[in-house]
């Protein structure tokens, strides 16, 4: 897992250049370039890393400031940074994923104007907290607001970071069912399959070794009364 700046699927683009002017000059204008890199702060949106024709490298620039190669720049929608990512990134340790079975998929997420807008999976980025030494003070491991973001180049030519429970895939030999699961719930379930404090291994150095089944205190102290009162 990376700390703050994470290499991802190079990305042949272009970029609005009044980013390039702290949006001050060249509105309307685009330039290529090839998205390499990412950041990730805490309580900050993803921020991606490009190079230009010249050779000059651009770092830490919103997804709004992109848009995908073969559109004109007048034919793309301007849209607000928080209608292409709804959250900010969960922590400093960004894990980036290409999955198998999203890629080449398309699939629509549903932004805050109601509407589904549709586009194609190009990889995902996901938080945790790397180390038990260094005070976990972000949220990227709480179940109920953990948050990935799949990154999405959108039909109109923009891209957007969308989490799962705002995303419909489309996968046409499995995903048949025409039908969003608004009836869900969020997960809030710690998984652990040690604590139940109900099975000990054997204390030995075999290597197949025994599970037992354990009781607890109250358990044994009603079981032996219970034997008591059988040889009385």
């Amino acid at each position: 897992m990376a700390y703050l700046n994470a290499n991802i699927p190079v990305t042949y683009a272009q970029i609005r250049r009044e980013y390039l002017y702290d949006l001050k000059a060249h509105h309307g204008e685009v330039e290529d370039c090839i998205i390499f890199g990412l950041a990730s702060i805490t309580g900050r949106p993803i921020l991606f890393h490009a190079i230009m024709e010249n050779g000059a490298v651009f770092y830490r620039l919103p997804i709004s400031a992109f848009i995908q190669r073969g559109f004109k720049a007048d034919q793309v929608p301007r849209r607000r940074l928080d209608e292409l990512e709804l959250w900010n990134c969960f922590s400093y340790y960004p894990a980036i994923s290409s999955y198998d079975i999203l890629d080449g998929q398309s699939g629509k997420y549903v932004g805050k104007d109601k509407q589904w807008h549709p586009g194609a999976y190009l990889f995902t980025v996901d938080w945790a907290h790397p180390e038990s030494n260094i005070v976990d003070t972000d949220h990227s491991e709480i179940p109920h607001e953990h948050k990935c973001a799949h990154i999405i180049a959108l039909e109109d030519g923009n891209y957007a970071a969308q989490p799962n429970n705002r995303i419909i895939w489309s996968i046409p030999s499995f995903t048949v069912k025409n039908e969003v699961p608004y009836d869900w719930k969020v997960q809030t379930s710690e998984w652990n399959v040690e604590d139940t404090g109900k099975w000990k291994t054997e204390d030995s150095d075999r290597f197949f070794y025994n599970i037992e089944e354990t009781h607890d205190e109250k358990t044994s102290v009603e079981n032996k009364t219970d034997d008591l009162k059988d040889k009385s």
